[in-house]
């Protein structure tokens, strides 16, 4: 019986390196690796060995035979996307990785002292730089985080009713202990120590700093009180300490997301699920009270674009259809919404809603009573948010003109974008730091990675990648004698204040 990768998967390629027969594409060497969705295992040849479900670091695989409830469907998404190969299944056999000459990608030149490296920022992109350095080199590293919990987007980015994908957390978390490596919580850069005295420190600092910041809809009203970041709820629902528990106010019974992307998805799903399956989870505490008296019955997704377009991915859409205590709906009252729906061919995007129930929906009037219901709005680019000390509706285009949509609140989960961090250049238009190979321009021995390198594109597996390319690229500089690494001195000591070994 063949394996199946499920919903978490987290696209980090760990279980394609320990699979004996090349069953599990697209691989990190293949052109479509980091555009797919998530990774797939082929059943054709999987010989049910269960090296890649021991290798997941997010317990995404599964025997096919072992998938029950809303994960059944997940058999047939691995298939589908062998589907129509040159192949027969009666004619493909193991596939054994073929053998090469070695490669050595992270030579140092031996009569080099250790390099001392400062990384900061504890999140994936930062974590997958720790790990290729502690792993693969002698290097002695100073990971730096300003908070006083280490996990950067694992800890406060990942849904709460996601605990697969948290998981990954504690396989960076072994490093925090490794011996050649120093934990500095509760540090920030630009207020507890500067740019300049990290580079003074070390012979190389890497930045993964990510994108923390939400982009803005640029129309009036949005600085309404009850019009929020997604950034913000989804702080709030995790716990983040620069979010104070009254960031949130459930008091509506409509809430408007702009956006379809994963993000918002998340956002509609924990607005609307039965409080009970968040009990136990990583959830804040203050937030599950008030989802317990939350009088919101109704989240709106707002796309701009057809159903065809959504943002969101197919394993984040999955999640929501098997909840049965939340309705799915679409609003088909621009009825391009249900052209594209009814002419979607199998597999795209605008297809997996087709199942869904239609409705032209009132917007003046106020939710049904019955089941909390998420209801996807199509064609519909944010025009103005209304109202007077508060929200009170969102007008958008719609097929003639603009439509009001009578709501509480509005969330803006229209992406992320970095922020300067003074000491380091930044391009205003993309909110990253301008580099070339992760090599910072015009700073030598300092790096980045993650999003605040390639923008806030790619999932938790995606940094992987990244960071190998940022390492590579630091260690190249220092075999080329681009980056001479400091002699040791007194100055490197870190600052009282810094609490090392937490």
């Amino acid at each position: 019986m063949a394996f199946a990768i499920t919903q978490t998967c987290c696209n980090d390629a760990s279980c394609v390196s320990v699979c004996p027969v090349n069953c599990i594409h697209p691989t990190p060497d293949e052109p479509d690796f980091g555009t797919t969705e998530m990774l797939y295992v082929d059943p054709r040849t999987c010989i049910d060995c269960g090296a890649c479900a021991d290798a997941c670091p997010v317990d995404a695989i599964f025997p096919v035979d072992a998938l029950s409830g809303p994960f059944e469907v997940y058999a047939k998404v691995n298939a589908d996307y062998y589907a129509g190969s040159e192949a027969p299944a009666a004619e493909v056999g193991p596939n054994f990785h073929a053998w090469g000459p070695p490669v050595f990608t992270r030579d140092v030149p031996s009569d080099l002292p250790p390099l001392d490296v400062a990384v900061v920022g504890t999140g994936p992109a930062g974590m997958y730089a720790v790990e290729d350095l502690l792993l693969h080199t002698n290097a002695r590293v100073t990971l730096i985080d300003r908070l006083d919990v280490a996990g950067g987007l694992i800890r406060y980015g990942v849904a709460p009713d996601h605990p697969s994908t948290k998981r990954i957390g504690e396989t960076f978390a072994r490093f925090h202990h490794h011996p050649r490596l120093r934990l500095s919580l509760g540090t920030e850069v630009g207020a507890d120590v500067t740019v300049g005295e990290l580079a003074r420190r070390h012979d190389a600092v890497i930045y993964a700093v990510g994108a923390s910041s939400a982009r803005s809809l640029g129309i009036a009203g949005e600085e309404l009180p009850g019009s929020i970041a997604a950034t913000t709820l989804v702080g709030w629902y995790n716990g983040h300490p620069d979010v104070p528990p009254e960031a949130v106010d459930l008091s509506a019974e409509r809430v408007v997301v702009v956006g379809n992307g994963n993000v918002a998805l998340d956002v509609a799903r924990i607005l609307t699920v039965d409080p009970a399956r968040l009990e136990g989870t990583t959830i804040a505490p203050h937030a599950l009270a008030q989802l317990r008296s939350s009088k919101v019955r109704e989240v709106v997704l707002l796309g701009r674009r057809g159903p065809e377009s959504a943002a969101f991915t197919t394993p984040e859409l999955l999640a929501l259809t098997g909840q049965d205590e939340v309705e799915l709906v679409v609003d088909t009252g621009d009825p391009r919404t249900a052209s594209a729906l009814d002419a979607a061919a199998p597999g795209e995007k605008a297809a997996l809603l087709r199942e869904v129930a239609r409705e032209t929906v009132d917007w003046s009037a106020a939710p049904a009573d019955g089941r909390r219901r998420i209801v996807f709005r199509f064609h519909s680019a944010p025009a103005a948010i209304e109202g007077d000390a508060h929200v009170r509706a969102l007008r958008v285009s719609a097929a003639e003109g603009e439509e009001r949509i009578d709501a509480g609140q509005v969330v803006r989960a229209v992406g992320y974008r970095g922020t300067p961090l003074a000491g380091l250049p930044f391009a205003e238009d993309t909110g990253t730091v301008p580099h070339s190979g992760g090599r910072v321009e015009g700073m030598s021995g300092t790096y980045v990675v993650g999003w605040i390198k390639r923008g806030p594109s790619g999932g938790i597996g995606a940094n992987r990648a990244c960071a190998a390319e940022t390492v590579g690229t630091l260690l190249a500089d220092v075999a080329q004698g681009r980056l001479v690494p400091a002699r040791r001195r007194a100055s490197r000591l870190l600052p009282r204040r810094w609490r090392a070994g937490r």
